[in-house]
């Protein structure tokens, strides 16, 4: 049962490191591209989406550990 939840773990875990890696080098372009006050705008909205994706990253987890695979059907 522990090796089926593993398995369940590794999409969401997958999808949160693809999007931060996307956020850091899409916005790490931007950055690199624009002057002024935009570069310091634009070096916070990779940090605040990164850590949103890692929040529900770790609650998705902690979902599939309590056996809640299917959390759409309780909709």
């Amino acid at each position: 049962m522990l090796n089926y939840h593993k398995k369940k773990m590794i999409a969401p875990i997958i999808i949160t490191v693809v999007m931060i890696l996307y956020y850091i080098i899409y916005f790490g372009l931007l950055i690199f591209l624009l002057h002024g006050i935009w570069k310091y705008v634009l070096g916070i909205i990779p940090l605040v989406f990164s850590a949103v994706m890692i929040y529900v990253c770790v609650e998705r987890i902690n979902e599939i550990k309590k056996g809640e695979e299917d959390d759409i059907s309780k909709y």
